[in-house]
């Protein structure tokens, strides 16, 4: 597939990491700074262009006329938007905006066609989304949902002391008989899709499967909380916090954001009467005392500034047992970052690819099997894929133990007609399913790649 990313930044660094890795497409970057795309070029094989995606010469020199998809990620949504419109009018293919603005994101409906636009990516939005989630479910640490909100992939930390501690794997349903499937492990730098002989310990982040509602007898079990947190502070008030803070009003959780621009709180209370607005310097300790810190449910950092964030999550928690969410803008100090322990964190840019991505090998895909959902779990290390059978796929109509799967790929779970099912051997894939894949080889785009 040819492909075109306008825009160099964390954005378009990471879909060009992602997307060559997989060999399978004809990559093109193109941004005005010649240094990155010289520095680009000579880490992986792509083909580079220094000019202006609006320059028709340029857009040309990048190969428009003979694009599948084009991905406009500057840092400017007027510039995408109008990236795209150009890319309608001299080549064919698809095109993915990154719109940011809030003003923008809820008229693009209206010029969808005129832009050929295939994918609108909001990174705020979609932040405000997952950090919604975790709230809901204060215990886990990352929360992905499947089959159209049927089924949740759920990452949190096996206690010391945990009743899991020493389990095999093989035991929690016959021990514990909750309806889960361990699909992935974490222990230090090591990550695992455990076999049923897998011996867990304290200390290890798990990730499990489960139909949504269905997990929480497991956790109970286990002595982890599943209540909704009641309550949550969030500082800074851009546009993650003004879409975060619509979705849990919607919930029925109180928000309190703290924003120290005079003008934006204003806008705020005028768009959000529901929520409490404090102007103030969310990074002065006083302040988050005297609002309620110490016995907050939760506790967001969404400043513009990493640091900043960093440091007022590990305030918070020092000074509370709120469960906390890290708003990280660069991707490059990821591993540091998850080091400190900072509860949740969450990167927009790896949101943003991670959607983009999924979209391209949906439309490279025409073997039986189309891609419904993907997301990044296990730090990134491995992929949870979607896919949607159609008669002509290769595992369409076989039991699954005569099935030849690669290693480091489970077949986690079959959705049929809404009915979930957790797979054992003797189940067939059939028709019209949709079946949730777990692999640490990357690049899968049908379910035919799952076999040797």
């Amino acid at each position: 597939m040819n492909i075109i990313i306008v825009g160099c930044g964390k954005v378009g660094q990471k879909l060009v990491e992602r997307l060559s890795e997989e060999r399978k497409h004809d990559i093109t970057v193109l941004d005005t700074d010649a240094t990155i795309i010289q520095d680009m070029i000579g880490q992986y094989d792509i083909m580079g262009v220094v000019g202006s995606s609006v320059d028709v010469k340029s857009m040309d020199d990048a190969g428009i006329d003979v694009a599948d998809i084009l991905i406009a990620v500057t840092g400017s949504d007027e510039l995408n938007m109008l990236t795209c419109l150009l890319a309608k009018k001299l080549g064919n293919c698809r095109t993915i905006a990154r719109v940011r603005k809030p003003d923008y994101a809820k008229i693009l409906g209206v010029f969808r066609e005129d832009l050929s636009l295939a994918m609108a990516v909001n990174p705020e939005q979609m932040a405000a989304n997952e950090i919604a989630k975790v709230l809901r479910f204060p215990s886990a640490i990352q929360i992905d949902t499947f089959a159209k909100g049927r089924v949740e992939i759920l990452k949190f930390k096996v206690p010391t002391g945990s009743v899991l501690d020493n389990y095999k794997v093989m035991d929690i349903v016959a021990k514990l008989k909750c309806d889960i499937l361990v699909c992935g492990v974490e222990r230090g730098e090591d990550t695992f899709i455990p076999g049923g002989n897998f011996v867990i310990k304290s200390g290890d982040l798990l990730s499990v499967l489960s139909p949504v509602h269905g997990e929480a007898p497991f956790f109970k079990k286990i002595g982890i909380k599943t209540n909704s947190v009641k309550d949550t502070i969030i500082v800074g008030g851009g546009d993650t916090a003004y879409y975060l803070a619509s979705r849990l009003c919607e919930s029925g959780i109180r928000v309190k954001i703290i924003e120290k621009n005079a003008k934006r709180c204003d806008e705020l209370c005028q768009e959000l009467p529901k929520i409490s607005v404090i102007h103030g310097d969310g990074t002065d300790n006083r302040l988050l005392l005297e609002e309620g810190l110490q016995g907050a449910g939760s506790f967001v950092s969404l400043t513009n500034i990493d640091e900043e964030n960093v440091l007022l999550s590990l305030y918070a928690k020092s000074q509370s047992n709120a469960k906390i969410v890290t708003k990280i803008n660069r991707i490059a100090y990821d591993k540091v970052i998850d080091n400190l322990d900072l509860g949740t964190t969450i990167y927009p840019k790896n949101l943003t690819a991670e959607n983009i991505i999924r979209f391209v090998r949906a439309k490279n895909n025409s073997f039986g099997s189309d891609i419904e959902t993907m997301h990044y779990i296990l730090n990134g290390k491995a992929e949870a894929l979607e896919f949607r059978i159609n008669e002509t796929s290769p595992v369409c109509g076989i039991r699954i133990d005569k099935l030849n799967i690669k290693k480091n790929i489970l077949i986690a779970c079959i959705n049929r007609n809404g009915k979930i099912i957790m797979p054992r051997g003797s189940d067939i894939i059939q028709k019209d399913d949709s079946v949730i894949i777990v692999t640490l080889s990357g690049g899968v785009e049908n379910l035919g790649d799952i076999l040797l």
